[in-house]
């Protein structure tokens, strides 16, 4: 008896599926939100820009204090953990944008797209192995390029607005 309840189970299911199947939806989240925004890419790469600069600024004691060596070896060690965290934060928000919100219709107005979003993931992985103000300024500025071409993919012209 259990065998063919769980037979009749299947068969309406199957039946059910057939005949309603569910719509293929896209999101950055798994879910059908449809919120995206450069923003948070924007904010991550402040902060990558922000702690390359102290840490390039960061001066290491002089002399033999071990405390005075503890307290630099820990700043340090926390700007650098900072730096590289915020680095592949941009990275992952880069990635949610290029791979779920700009499609290939969006090639006909940025051809270059790609490009941009693939040299922009370089430089996050570049700023995270090293300290280079150069490459964390090009990370900034390719984020500002990717926002003015998800604005404009949007009919819209949002000003770029750093908050530091």
């Amino acid at each position: 008896m259990a065998f063919s309840t769980c037979q009749m189970l299947r068969s309406a299911l199957s039946t059910l599926h057939s005949n309603l199947p569910a719509s293929s939806v896209q999101a950055h989240c798994d879910g059908p939100c449809g919120v995206y925004d450069p923003a948070s890419a924007r904010g991550s790469a402040e902060a990558v820009v922000s702690m390359t600069k102290k840490l390039l600024e960061l001066q290491p004691p002089s002399g033999n204090d071990p405390s005075a060596w503890a307290a630099y070896n820990n700043t340090f060690s926390r700007f650098v953990a900072i730096k590289e965290e915020q680095a592949q934060q941009t990275k992952n928000e880069l990635l949610i944008l290029w791979t779920d919100y700009f499609k290939p219709e969006h090639l006909a107005t940025f051809p270059n797209l790609h490009d941009i979003f693939w040299k922009a993931a370089k430089l996050c992985s570049a700023c995270k192995v090293n300290i280079d103000q150069s490459k964390a300024d090009e990370l900034i500025k390719a984020v500002e390029a990717i926002h003015t071409m998800f604005w404009k993919s949007k009919g819209r012209n949002d000003a770029w607005v750093r908050a530091s």
